[in-house]
């Protein structure tokens, strides 16, 4: 009956381990327009930010090396966008009430192909300082770039 408890408890440990957050981000300056960040892996990956009634937040990640790369997604969420206020509360996210499939999938990128993941957010009269976090959930290429802005 031991065994009956050890195999599940071992798989849940090994998924978590698998999932977990891994040191691949990197951060652009608030300062910077369009900074692009390279990582080991290959992958280069900007993060732009355009104000307005709506604010436009884009991710794009592209494949920096001279063959072909496999994105893989423990399921069917593949990034997230967070901003935050001036005193580091969560403002809004993009993922919050969305449902994912929880199934893995794949998305195959060429040498030198860029893929973009744009959102956007409705700031409803709010103004001041604010930084945006925008995570590639990849479990073999995760990518987190920060980049602050201003709503007046």
């Amino acid at each position: 009956m031991y065994s009956r408890y050890v195999v599940p408890a071992l798989l849940v440990t090994a998924l978590a381990f698998a999932c977990g957050p891994r040191s691949h981000s990197a951060d652009v300056p608030a300062a910077s327009a369009g900074a692009t960040v390279d990582t080991t892996e290959g992958i280069a990956a900007s993060l732009d930010v355009r104000t307005g009634p709506e604010v436009e937040f884009a991710l794009r990640v592209t494949n920096a090396t001279d063959r072909r790369m496999e994105l893989t997604f423990p399921s069917g969420q593949t990034h997230d966008v967070v901003v935050l206020d001036a005193a580091g509360r969560e403002v809004w996210r993009w993922s919050e009430g969305r449902m994912f499939t929880q199934a893995v999938q794949t998305k195959l990128l060429a040498s030198d192909e860029t893929t973009a993941y744009v959102e956007r957010w409705t700031p409803q009269g709010r103004a001041g300082s604010y930084t945006v976090i925008a995570t590639l959930r990849s479990s073999n290429h995760p990518v987190e770039l920060r980049r602050g802005f201003t709503l007046p």
